[in-house]
């Protein structure tokens, strides 16, 4: 019971984030998976399209 205890007792001293720091936090979230997935898109056509020429020559 230690540890349960112990546990809420963390929960309660941690500073949590206000209202504001939380919406830029969710931001900066979405622009990082944005940014991630154009460059993962970028190289997946780029990686495609390299295949598919080196595919055509022979």
């Amino acid at each position: 019971m230690k540890f349960i205890k112990g546990t809420f007792t963390v929960l309660k001293e941690t500073a949590w984030p206000d209202r504001k720091q939380r919406w830029k936090d969710f931001i900066s979230v979405l622009e990082y998976t944005v940014f991630f997935a154009i460059v993962i898109y970028i190289f997946d056509k780029l990686l495609s399209l390299g295949l598919s020429d080196l595919i055509s020559r022979f």
